[in-house]
């Protein structure tokens, strides 16, 4: 068990906040700005597309299968000396990504800097939700939406910039230094802790404290946002018929307005208390889903921007109030584990959304072929993939609203 020695003053916790905030913006922007450097690393290492993505997929696996193992390592050994050692590993497979000689050096490169992203990703949930009062729990929480989201729209710019700039090994020279400044930040900042030591809880007895519907219900939602970004981009260049730079522009819509909610989404859950803003979240991701399956389809790209207008700040207020719940009763010992156990579950709610949410997509269209595709298929398509979006929103509101949920549910954490 980790106790804090002595109170933050308010100067400490926004030093405490901006590395927390930094190491989360870290790990998302690892997953995003080096998407953009797949062309060049086609050419750059004389391979196929589809081993460059390689580089990709083995960040964001390594990432997935190693945010539950973060989390109880920080449990076990101190939040703060993990997420350092999780800085140290990150910062050094960004070092060898920058001097890598080939293109399988740098996919392992990239699945060392992805173990060291669950470190910053599961830790900094974990350690921000200990170092925040009571009163500001949500907005801590909403924060850390915002940095999320901040950092996988500022991905793919900034990632272009510099490529044109320094090159493809610029991408991660940025990184490391960027590591650098995090890493002397939370040795700085974050309070010095001890520990009890205890026997560790099993996975099993953590997700039985009434934690199982915050799990699936957060896996359901990123599914479903998922579902956003790989559906998008076919319906607006294929169905509406917009140019990659308009369709480029429509997408970034999406995370602006996450960028700008996260924190305001918080604030609401601390004063009007995580339940009622985790329901008002999922109303507006479900309307917002059956939104998209009807008005685009009616009105063109103004029916796509209002019911994304719609979504995203469902899925933001969902976000700061599933985590806030999440982790409101649970003991300071199990904060690493329960904030990976809700990152395993986003991610593979992801998973399940490029995967499973694009296949129906195809399903709908009647083609895997999108090329071929017309209009009116992918339109199709496009009806077919939200109304069973909308769906599974409406599944996802009644586990969060199941009697037996809510039983579970102490009046403190009901009040936020």
């Amino acid at each position: 068990m980790e106790k804090v020695e002595s109170p933050a003053t308010t100067a400490s916790s926004a030093g405490i906040t901006i590395a927390l905030s930094l190491a989360m913006l870290l790990a998302s922007l690892g997953t995003s700005i080096v998407n953009i450097a797949l062309p060049i690393l086609a050419e750059a290492f004389a391979a196929p597309f589809s081993e460059v993505q390689a580089a990709v997929v083995a960040y964001l696996a390594a990432l997935t299968i190693s945010v539950v193992v973060a989390g109880r390592f920080g449990d076990s050994r101190g939040l703060k000396p993990m997420l350092v050692a999780g800085l140290v590993i990150f910062a050094i497979g960004a070092l060898l990504c920058a001097i890598a000689p080939s293109l399988w050096f740098l996919v392992a490169a990239r699945t060392l800097q992805g173990i060291g992203a669950a470190f910053l990703m599961t830790l900094s949930m974990a350690l921000m939700r200990q170092t925040a009062t009571e009163a500001r729990v949500g907005r801590a929480m909403g924060l850390l939406g915002t940095v999320s989201a901040v950092g996988t729209a500022l991905g793919p710019a900034l990632g272009g910039l510099l490529i044109s700039v320094t090159g493809w090994r610029g991408i991660f020279w940025l990184q490391v230094c960027l590591t650098v400044l995090a890493l002397i930040a939370v040795v700085t900042t974050l309070p010095n802790t001890r520990r009890k030591n205890g026997p560790s809880a099993s996975l099993r007895s953590v997700v039985d404290r009434g934690l199982a519907p915050n799990i699936l219900v957060n896996m359901l939602v990123a599914a479903v946002m998922m579902t956003t970004l790989v559906v998008g981009p076919f319906y607006l260049s294929r169905g509406l018929g917009l140019e990659a730079g308009e369709v480029g522009l429509i997408m970034a819509v999406g995370p602006a307005i996450s960028i700008f909610s996260g924190v305001p989404s918080g604030r609401l859950v601390d004063s009007c208390g995580s339940r009622r803003i985790l329901a008002a979240g999922l109303i507006l991701l479900t309307a917002g889903s059956f939104l998209l399956a009807l008005m685009p389809n009616m009105v063109g790209v103004v029916g796509y921007l209002v019911s994304i207008f719609v979504l995203t700040p469902g899925y933001q207020l969902f976000q700061a109030a599933n985590n806030t719940e999440a982790l409101a009763d649970v003991p300071k010992e199990r904060h690493g584990t329960v904030s990976g156990v809700l990152n395993l579950s986003r991610n593979i709610g992801l998973i399940a959304g490029a995967s499973i949410m694009a296949s129906i997509f195809a399903i709908g269209v009647g083609t895997g072929e999108f090329t071929n595709a017309t209009a009116p298929d992918i339109a199709a398509g496009m009806r077919l993939t939200f109304l069973i979006a909308g769906a599974v929103m409406l599944g996802a509101i009644g586990i969060a609203v199941a009697p037996s949920n809510l039983a579970k549910r102490s009046p403190e954490s009901m009040s936020g």
